[in-house]
Parts: structure tokens; sequence; C-alpha cells
């Protein structure tokens, strides 16, 4: 008698991959925003650094604990030329990131992982629908930078008022509406899903990055599907959850 084994018996779940470390310098910080401070940085390695625009690096940034805290930053700019790496950091609070953001100086060092993410840009797309609150400026404006020529693009970004708003270089053909919150806190609310559900979605096949607080993609992420996007037209993740400070979440439910 033959006895079958499933070779895949005893295998758990698939791992992802390690992410490559990466040690890395600074070479520069200045203001690019009034709430928003830009960190260059440099690394022996660079050669061989390779990134899809919309993905980030995990930061190991400084605790009050003394112990070091994974932070999720998407790559701003990247100059190969140069050998250098821009990241944006909102300004908000005293919580560990930013506190690092406004006291890093050349020359100080800093761990980096990565880089990671799928919500990168689709350049085969017929369009794109992009949506975020502040802490996705960066990710947004990095994927607009890198349209190709003439691509159709659509974007909604939740900010607190009219002073928050930033220019935002693209050669795509890009409609930018600035949503303002009249000054209310930042958190769950309908006032992107609102915008969104009230979008025509263009003919041909496009493709959404809906990003943000998780509660509000997880809610445009549903509303589109239910307006007829499949799964693989949408990107998503939730870069943060009141409360919560660091980490990222996988929306794909």
């Amino acid at each position: 008698m033959t006895i079958s084994v499933n070779a895949d018996a005893n295998v758990g779940p698939r791992q992802r991959p390690p992410l490559r470390s990466w040690s890395m310098r600074v070479v520069d910080s200045f203001d690019v925003a009034s709430n928003m401070r830009r960190i260059i940085l440099t690394t022996r390695d660079i050669a061989e650094f390779a990134y899809k625009p919309g993905q980030a690096l995990v930061l190991m940034v400084p605790l009050p604990n003394g112990e070091m805290g994974r932070r999720d930053y998407t790559i701003r700019t990247f100059d190969r030329s140069a050998g250098t790496i821009g990241i944006d950091f909102v300004l908000h609070g005293d919580t560990p990131a930013p506190t690092w953001a406004r006291s890093a100086r050349p020359g100080d060092m800093i761990e980096a992982r990565g880089p990671r993410g799928g919500t990168v840009l689709r350049p085969n797309a017929d369009w794109h629908l992009l949506t975020g609150d502040e802490t996705c400026i960066p990710a947004i404006a990095h994927i607009l930078e890198t349209m190709p020529d003439g691509s159709k693009a659509f974007v909604f970004i939740e900010v607190s008022g009219k002073d928050a708003k930033v220019p935002l270089k693209t050669r795509a053909n890009a409609v930018i509406r600035w949503m303002h919150r009249n000054d209310l806190p930042p958190g769950p609310s309908n006032l992107m899903n609102g915008a969104v559900q009230d979008f025509a979605l263009p003919p041909g096949r496009g493709h959404a990055y809906i990003i943000g607080e998780t509660s509000n993609v997880r809610r445009q992420r549903h509303m589109l599907i239910a307006r007829g996007l499949t799964l693989n037209q949408i990107s998503s993740e939730g870069y943060w959850r009141p409360g919560r400070i660091g980490g990222h979440d996988h929306v794909d439910d």
C-alpha cells in the first residue's frame, strides 16, 4: 500500500523575507512646511538601494525609556546621483519620531530597515485615485512626482485648514482637492468617505491608493468595493490609529 504524504502538512504560515538593514547617517535637515521637517540621509551602500514610489523605511527611533521603537516613514525623495534619501516628518506633538527629527543634526546615525509596503504606483492604470490626511502627504507627493506624463490622477487630501496646504509637483494631469477639517482634530470621520463616495469613477481600469487613519481607510475601501472596484484595484494601508504610537495596519479586509 502506498501512503501519500502532503509535503506542506507541517509547514506553518508563510514568513515574509527579512527586511534589509541600513545604517544611515544624517546629511541635512530643514523645514519644508510649518509642521513638517525633512531629514536627508545617506548610507555606505546606497548604490544597492532600490524601492518603489510609495514604499517606506522602518526607522529605529529612540524612545524615552532608552529602548528603540519601530516607526514606518515613507521615502519622500531619492537622489541616486547625490546618494541621498529624504524622509518627511509631520511634527505632531512630542512623540518619539518627531522629537528625533527636530533634534537630528548632520552626522547623527539611525538604523533603518526596508524598503517595505505595497501601496505603490501602478503606472499602467488608466487613472489613479489617491486619498489621505497630513501623515500621507509625503507618500502622495512622491507618487505624484513619479507618475508618467499625462497620467490621470484625482487626489483628496484631508488637512486641518487652509494653512496646511503645501505645493505639489507633478507631470500628471492631476485634480487635487484639499479637504479642510476646520481645525477639528484628526481621526475617524466620514469627511473623506463622503468625498470619495461622490467621486464619479472615470472610464477605464483605475487604481485607488487609500491611506491614512485606519478606520477611515477601511471605510473607503469597503465603499469602493461596493461601487465595483475589485480587490486588486485598491491599495490600502492604515498609517495610524488614535491612541497608538507607531505601527501600520494592512487593511485588506
